[in-house]
């Protein structure tokens, strides 16, 4: 998660979304709207890579707890300013990767807008960490692009570096579902099947779902896991 800690945090990662052109917004808002419908009142959340707690915030609105972390200072920092009182959510600086909380924490743990790829960490561990902090009979859930999104979410990420947001687009590399900056930036995104592999490594049977023809949602019950 360097780039997210060191390149792209706090303001500037707000300033990201702010210039999301309207077919990215819908993007944004169908992941959230869909994250909400998998959590319920009584829940405990916990959401990887929480930036500057854009979707914490929604999730403090109908859920019991939650809990946002990141990597980045600068990013936890806007989100302790923007957080309101009467919320309840907590905002703390870990690795997704190495989670320092008990076993069974959480109802839900939630990894969306392409974190799984994004964070540049072991998929793996990733997972298995999320499935470890999980309660039986909880849920994880996590996303990435679904692929027909590519030419929006490639003009996104163009707006980005055309304000000086993140690095210069390299479009000689940039192609099949992989964004590449020359800033040494690069993200790519998960497929039914990369999802499907990536659960049979811990013995899971995911649901896999395309949301609004821009999220690819892999969702996995932690009382699903194959003894």
């Amino acid at each position: 998660m360097g780039y997210y800690a060191d390149k792209l945090s706090g303001e500037r990662l707000r300033k990201c979304y702010e210039i999301a052109p309207p077919r990215v917004q819908q993007y944004l808002a169908a992941e959230i709207q869909h994250v909400l419908s998998r959590v319920g009142v009584e829940y405990t959340v916990l959401e990887l890579g929480c930036g500057y707690g854009r979707v914490v915030f929604e999730l403090a609105r109908i859920v019991r707890q939650v809990v946002g972390i990141d990597t980045s200072l600068h990013s936890l920092a806007l989100a302790q300013q923007l957080a309101k009182p009467e919320i309840t959510c907590e905002f703390i600086s870990m690795d997704a990767a190495n989670l320092g909380f008990a076993d069974d924490t959480f109802d839900a743990v939630v990894c969306i807008q392409n974190g799984i790829c994004a964070f540049g960490i072991d998929q793996v561990l990733l997972l298995r960490e999320a499935l470890r902090v999980t309660r039986q009979g909880g849920t994880v859930l996590l996303s990435s692009y679904a692929e027909r999104f590519w030419p929006h979410r490639y003009q996104w990420f163009e707006l980005q570096a055309g304000r000086g947001l993140i690095g210069e687009i390299d479009h000689d590399s940039t192609r099949n579902g992989v964004i590449v900056c020359k800033d040494g930036f690069r993200a790519g995104a998960m497929s039914p099947n990369d999802f499907r592999e990536l659960c049979l490594q811990l013995g899971l049977r995911p649901k896999i779902e395309e949301v609004d023809g821009s999220s690819l949602f892999c969702e996995v019950n932690v009382s699903s896991k194959l003894h």
